[in-house]
């Protein structure tokens, strides 16, 4: 299955950064240029393992996805639950770790998918790889800029009882 992958060093120690990644709407609107709308689904009221995530992307695709782990501070897992026809399975982890200096984080975001039907499979995949690519990039890149943002950071801070 194809992997991407995207790596940052943001300024802030991983518990923050944790917790930045797991902000929600309308907060999570102004770090993650890839969500036009998400929320949790089924009554949930926040993130761990076993919930469900409804997301629709700024392409309009649509996914409902679950926490398959839950690890604050240091990583989270999800899996496509229903998503788009293309995708056969799609998964992603992201990881935070201290970073080269004193409260800084390194995070890693990484997705790997699986392309039907199988005759395409090796086309898709490839372009697959490419846009997944660049977006995972770019949401990365927000989440950084997220990272610096006054008023996500103090949404994270208040998901970790700090205000």
């Amino acid at each position: 299955m194809p992997v991407v992958e995207a790596v940052v060093t943001v300024p802030v120690p991983p518990e923050l950064a944790f917790a930045v990644s797991q902000t929600t709407a309308p907060v999570r609107y102004r770090w993650d240029p890839f969500v036009r709308e998400q929320h949790f689904v089924d009554g949930a009221t926040r993130p761990g393992r076993g919930v469900q995530t409804f997301t629709r992307s700024r392409h309009g695709l649509v996914m409902v996805s679950e926490y398959v782990s839950w690890s604050p501070p240091t990583n989270v897992g999800m899996k496509m639950v229903r998503g788009p026809w293309f995708f056969e399975r799609f998964g992603g982890g992201w990881r935070f770790a201290p970073g080269p200096d004193p409260g800084t984080t390194i995070a890693t975001w990484r997705y790997n998918f699986r392309c039907r039907p199988a005759f395409l499979r090796p086309v898709a995949e490839r372009i697959g790889e490419w846009l997944l690519g660049r977006d995972i990039r770019r949401r990365i890149a927000g989440y950084a800029a997220g990272c610096a943002d006054p008023e996500v950071l103090a949404a994270a801070r208040r998901l970790l009882g700090d205000d």
